[in-house]
C-alpha cells in the first residue's frame, strides 16, 4: 500500500537505523548545549527576498528567513530538496518507496533518517524543524507530523505537495509545469530560486529531445502499478500519462480520470497492449508483477507477456515530481531497446 492512501504499513527497510538514532541523539545534545540551531553559512548568504509565502492545498506558510532545518516526509519531497542541493539544510528525512538515484546518494546519506516510514510527532519535533515538507497528505495525519495548522502553532512551517492535496479540486492538473511550480515554491522557501530555474531549463531541454525521438510512436502501453485481483494502472491524468505522452506512446487507460485507477483484467485482455510498463517499488516490485502475469493462464497469453515486452520504472519516476523526466528518459531508452531486439 502506497503512502498517498493512508499512513502506510508496507515494509520499508531503513538503511541505517543506528546512524539515524545517533544523529537524533546528537541533534538533541547539540540543541541542549548550544541553544537554538543556527542556519548554515549558505543559508545566511542567500537571505535576500524574505519573508516569502508558500501556499498549497489551501494552506499558506510565511517563511521569515531561509529554511535551514527542514524535514522531508516522503521520497518525492526529499528528492526535490536533493535536486535543489539543500541537503545541508535537512534535519531529517523519512519514508522511501525505492532507491534514491546514484547522483544524489552521497547527499542523501549525509541526512539523518528519522524513521523508515513516518516518524511520530514527538520524533519529528525533537529535531526542531523549521519546515515540514510532505509529498502525501498522510504525512500530516495525527499519527505522523500532525496537521499543518498544529505544526504552525509550534512555529514550524508546513508545505504539502499540491499533487497530494486532500481535496481533489485543489490539486493541479498533472503537468511538468505544475511539477516545476512546486519546485519553485520549495526553492523560494530555501532562498535558492535560481536553482529551480536551472532545473526547469535542464528538464525542458531533455523533454524536447524525447519529443523529437518519439520512441513510443505507434505503441499501446499498459502502465501496471500494483495489484493482482484487480490491476491498479496508470490513468489519463497523472505521472504515467505524462511519461507516455513525452515518449509518444498511447496509454490503454488514457480515458480513465485521475493519476491511477483500479481497472479489470478483462479490460487489459481486451486491450492486449504492445508493452507493459511495470512500476518498481519496495511494496510491489516489478519482478513480483512479472511473475504474476506469467503464472496466470489468461494473462500469460497477452502479446507483451509472451514476448517479454516489459519496461521497468522506479515508482519515484512515475509520480508527478522532480524525477518524472528521468522516468520518461528511462522509458524511451527501454522502448528503443525493445525495438532493437
Amino acid at each position: 500500500m502506497r503512502p498517498c492512501r493512508s499512513v502506510s504499513t508496507h515494509p520499508t527497510t531503513s538503511r541505517r537505523p543506528l546512524a539515524a538514532t545517533a544523529a537524533l541523539a546528537l541533534a538533541l545534545l547539540t540543541s541542549a548545549c548550544a541553544g537554538a540551531p543556527q542556519p548554515p553559512a549558505s543559508a545566511a548568504a542567500e537571505a535576500t527576498g524574505f519573508p516569502v509565502e508558500i501556499t498549497s492545498c489551501g494552506h499558506t506558510s510565511t517563511i521569515a528567513s531561509p529554511v535551514h532545518r527542514a524535514v522531508t516526509m516522503n521520497q518525492g519531497a526529499t528528492e526535490v530538496a536533493l535536486a535543489l542541493g539543500v541537503e545541508d539544510r535537512l534535519a531529517g528525512t523519512a519514508y522511501l518507496d525505492d532507491a534514491v538515484p546514484q547522483r544524489w546518494a552521497a547527499a542523501y546519506d549525509a541526512v539523518p533518517v528519522l524513521s523508515p516510514e513516518y516518524p511520530t510527532r514527538e520524533e519529528l519535533l525533537a529535531v526542531e524543524p523549521d519546515l515540514v515538507y510532505g509529498a502525501y497528505a498522510s504525512a500530516f495525519d495525527p499519527g505522523a507530523a500532525g496537521s499543518r495548522a498544529e505544526l504552525e502553532r509550534t512555529g514550524t512551517a508546513a508545505y504539502l505537495s499540491p499533487f497530494g492535496c486532500e481535496e481533489q479540486d485543489l490539486r493541479p492538473d498533472a503537468s511538468f509545469e505544475a511539477v516545476w511550480d512546486e519546485v519553485d515554491s520549495v526553492a523560494a522557501a530555501f532562498g535558492v530560486p535560481e536553482r529551480a530555474e536551472a532545473l526547469r531549463a535542464e528538464q525542458q531541454q531533455r523533454l524536447a529531445g524525447l519529443a523529437a525521438e518519439e520512441a513510443g510512436a505507434g505503441l499501446d502501453v499498459l502502465w501496471y502499478d500494483s495489484g493482482d485481483r484487480a490491476p491498479y494502472v496508470g490513468a489519463g491524468a497523472g505521472g504515467p500519462q505524462l511519461v507516455l505522452d513525452a515518449v509518444g506512446a498511447r496509454n490503454v487507460f488514457a480515458d480513465q480520470p485521475g493519476s491511477w485507477v483500479e481497472a479489470s483484467w478483462e479490460e487489459v485482455v481486451a486491450a492486449d497492449p504492445d508493452v507493459v510498463v511495470l512500476a518498481d517499488a519496495s511494496w510491489s516490485s516489478a519482478e513480483e508483477k512479472i511473475a504474476y502475469l506469467e503464472a496466470d493462464p489468461v494473462l500469460s497469453t497477452l502479446r507483451a507477456v509472451r514476448e517479454q515486452r516489459f519496461v521497468t520504472v522506479a515508482f519515484s519516476e512515475s509520480t508527478a515530481g522532480v524525477r518524472l523526466v528521468d522516468g520518461a528518459v528511462s522509458v524511451a531508452a527501454q522502448l528503443a531497446g525493445l525495438d532493437a531486439s
